[in-house]
């Protein structure tokens, strides 16, 4: 039975897999080092991005996970991203990169929510795909976004699995037929513009404020600025326990500044002790990895224009080896260290000069400007544009107000209201809608017969409220047509006790557009119901020009 590859219930989490294709039988241990020689390529060759990079929680990884259930071996990796989503979506690109630099590779993705590139795309999913058979179809392959299709029928198509492909199936057609699992161009369109902007986004993301700090934090945040997000998360979570180790500070000594970072990391390092080893790093430098690392970083323009032996080039130099002792060189039986557990190793090791860090202090770049906080109005409407995959809303002309046409207001509400609609919810109108006219000929005359009932109903009741006030309430049409003609267009099931009073049929357009401009002139300008459900059909109402008086005027 093929192996569960759903998510454990672990809050902000996501996890990945890359396999190798085509799915040939392989000698495991020959696989084995293959895989792992994969991953060592990758994270080297994508290592000038992840060095800097700084982690909410837990940084991207990959290991080599061995075959079981029916899932091939293949190299898996799972990151915790806790409030910043940006990492999650930091992680896409990444995998779709990697998939684009080893063609070979296929790769898939997934969140505590299930398949949420799907769910990132649900506007322009096709109309078969649901959670309940999206299980190993969505996949990344040469770098773009694959769906593999389900069968009409069973049988219909002889590549394509009658239920949900398992792991080897779906790498085999993958690998067999890679042009015809290609998403759409929406679809793909919708992820790309998720992720649009890196590698250049992690910069701009990037802010710049000034704190006070005690220097042993000051020289191990030099070497691991990564250890900044511990320290602010371990202060954002603090409990009263954790404020005890806050009181003495045995790690930093205590100033007389109040030193949000320093609570944060002496909260980190009051749950560990450390545990350090000359071997392990001595080891580290001389593995024969190192060398290729060091050189493919040199290749990708990692120190930038530093000049080698520098301060900067060695603070680098080490970020460079701490990565690379977490991520490449790390054994599968070794244990991960604490975030405290790294401060108290890297104390013992790190030295500082008190009178150099004053030097820096003192001619420190200014702060960034905290206005990339503030959001205005027409930047969040812009956000929700792109959100929901739309282009921002042209201002309408004022030749296109004198000139609007309302009747496509009441002709996209009989679209909405034509469409099916199911305990899942209605379905907005969409341009590649099934033709719902094919019907059998017993079901066309099953529905034949059930609107001509329908209609005599409705004939019954417009015979009863015509003459109360709901009946008044409604705008009828102008009877421009021969009497003749309207009574032989009304019902058969009309009550012959009506004698000659003829019923002016209701103006259905008419109503539907005055009550719909009515609700939307109330709004005043803000989003209420009538602008939001014109919006989802994609109808802009131009702004209400005429200002009647709320109340009558009074007199002096």
């Amino acid at each position: 039975m093929e192996e569960n590859m759903k998510l454990a219930t672990v809050e902000d989490t996501v996890q990945y897999h890359l396999f190798l294709i085509p799915d040939e039988p392989r000698d495991p241990e020959k696989h084995k080092e293959s895989l792992h020689k994969y991953i060592e390529r990758i994270m080297t060759q994508f290592a000038p991005m992840l060095v800097p990079y700084i982690w909410q929680n837990q940084p991207f990884n990959l290991k080599y996970k061995p075959g079981k259930g029916g899932v091939p071996a293949h190299m898996f990796g799972i990151t915790k991203f806790g409030d910043n989503i940006e990492d999650e979506w930091f992680i896409v690109y990444l995998v779709k990169e990697i998939t684009k630099e080893f063609p070979e590779l296929v790769a898939r993705i997934e969140d505590n929510d299930g398949e949420f590139l799907l769910i990132e795309a649900a506007d322009f999913l096709p109309k078969w795909l649901d959670p309940e058979n999206s299980a190993n179809r969505v996949f990344f392959h040469h770098g773009e976004l694959c769906i593999i299709p389900a069968p009409r029928k069973p049988g219909a198509v002889s590549w394509l699995p009658a239920t949900t492909p398992t792991i080897p199936q779906a790498l085999n057609i993958i690998s067999a037929h890679p042009e015809k699992i290609l998403a759409s161009e929406s679809i793909r369109a919708a992820i790309n513009r998720r992720i649009r902007g890196y590698p250049e986004k992690i910069q701009a993301s990037l802010h710049r404020a000034h704190c006070f700090l005690p220097a042993g934090i000051v020289a191990v945040l030099k070497q691991h600025p990564r250890l900044l997000a511990a320290g602010v998360q371990a202060f954002y979570l603090r409990d009263p326990i954790d404020l005890r180790a806050c009181r003495i500070f045995k790690t930093f000594l205590p100033e007389t500044r109040i030193m949000t970072l320093a609570h944060g990391f002496e909260i980190l390092c009051s749950k560990c002790s450390p545990h350090f080893s000359d071997s392990e790093k001595s080891l580290m430098t001389t593995s024969p990895l190192w060398t290729g690392f060091l050189e493919s970083l040199k290749k990708n323009d990692y120190f930038k224009e530093l000049i080698e032996g520098s301060a900067q080039y060695l603070e680098r130099v080490e970020m460079a080896k701490n990565y690379f002792q977490l991520s490449v060189n790390q054994p599968e039986s070794s244990q991960a260290m604490s975030p405290g557990e790294e401060i108290l190793t890297l104390l013992q090791t790190v030295s500082f000069d008190i009178e150099e860090l004053k030097k820096e202090e003192a001619n420190l770049p200014p702060e960034d400007d905290d206005q990339w906080l503030d959001l205005s109005p027409h930047q969040l409407d812009q956000l929700l544009q792109e959100a929901a995959g739309k282009k921002a809303t042209e201002p309408i002309s004022k030749e296109e107000k004198e000139n609007y046409d309302l009747t496509q207001v009441s002709e996209s509400m009989k679209a909405f209201i034509s469409k099916v609609s199911t305990h899942k919810g209605a379905e907005l109108p969409r341009d590649d809608d099934l033709d719902l006219k094919t019907q059998e000929p017993g079901e066309e005359a099953s529905v034949k017969g059930t609107l001509d009932d329908l209609k005599s109903y409705m004939a019954q009741m417009d015979q009863e409220l015509a003459h109360t006030s709901i009946g008044k309430s409604f705008t009828t049409q102008k009877q421009m047509e021969p009497l003749s003609q309207i009574v032989n267009n009304s019902s058969d099931e009309e009550d012959s006790g009506a004698e000659g009073s003829i019923m002016t049929p209701v103006d259905i357009d008419l109503n539907l557009v005055s009550n719909i401009l009515e609700s939307y002139s109330s709004q005043a300008g803000l989003a209420g119901p009538a602008s939001n459900l014109l919006q989802s059909m994609g109808v802009q109402l131009p702004d209400n020009t005429d200002h009647r008086p709320t109340s009558k005027p009074t007199k002096d």
